[in-house]
């Protein structure tokens, strides 16, 4: 078994992944993330650019290859401790917000941060900074029912930031945003990953969501096509790209 690349915080190796309907989502793809990076996975509808993200934060079990984080093998993790591995370390942002509609918006914002043992106060704070910079700081005390979509998204992109994960993994984060709102969140959201050091991998089809990134790999039929970098990170010697296999 080779081992990943010191400075590459995920690596994957011919990752294979059918649906239950025996359909392909994965068929051989390899590639490397480094610390700090913002990858975005770009492809048409049903490329595989959600089951490689899955697949990479160990949500969906890989069925054959290898994906490793920060030289951990995340493919032979049971289920328990994929999901420590998800608490602890990863960020997730759906393409449609989900909140607990029981709880406020601060407290949806606090809540993975409270499942990890920190204090209720404590919590409440680290997500009131991020729901501010998003600009729904105003609405902490709302429940989930009276807020706009836009506005349930803007919550769910503070929740997965205020943890302060190594790697955030965002699936189409801006889907339910207008186009004014989404430059907004863009823009934070890349800065916050800037200023922090998060390494984010980015699902989208949008070329203007994906110009923000520092490389962007695209997917069809589950295979890796293209690797694109923006010309500031193209000296970037040894950033592992993405590779077809059969």
């Amino acid at each position: 078994m080779e081992a990943p690349p010191d400075n590459d915080v995920l690596w994957a190796r011919a990752l294979h992944f059918r649906h239950q309907d025996g359909s392909p989502g994965l068929a051989g793809v390899s590639l490397g993330v480094r610390e700090g990076e913002i990858l975005a996975v770009g492809g048409p509808r049903g490329s595989g650019k959600t089951t490689l993200l899955r697949c990479l934060s160990g949500l969906a079990p890989v069925q054959d290859g290898e994906v490793w984080f920060n030289s951990t093998p995340v493919h032979t993790m049971g289920p328990v401790a994929r999901e420590r591995l998800r608490r602890d370390r990863f960020g997730w942002i759906d393409p449609a917000p989900v909140l607990v509609p029981e709880l406020n918006v601060w407290e949806n914002a606090a809540l993975p941060l409270m499942l990890r043992g920190v204090g209720r106060r404590r919590a409440k704070v680290a997500a009131q900074e991020w729901l501010e910079r998003l600009d729904v700081g105003e609405l902490a005390r709302k429940r989930p029912h009276g807020l706009q979509q836009a506005e349930r998204q803007r919550v769910c992109i503070a929740r997965a930031l205020a943890t302060g994960p190594t790697v955030l993994f965002a699936d189409e984060p801006t889907a339910p945003l207008h186009r004014a709102d989404r430059a907004h969140v863009l823009r934070t959201l890349t800065t916050a990953a800037r200023s922090h050091g998060i390494t984010v991998v980015l699902a989208t089809h949008d070329p203007e969501t994906a110009a923000l990134a520092d490389r962007t790999v695209s997917l069809r039929d589950g295979r890796c096509v293209k690797t694109v970098h923006l010309p500031e990170a193209a000296d970037a010697e040894g950033r592992a790209a993405c590779s077809l296999s059969a």
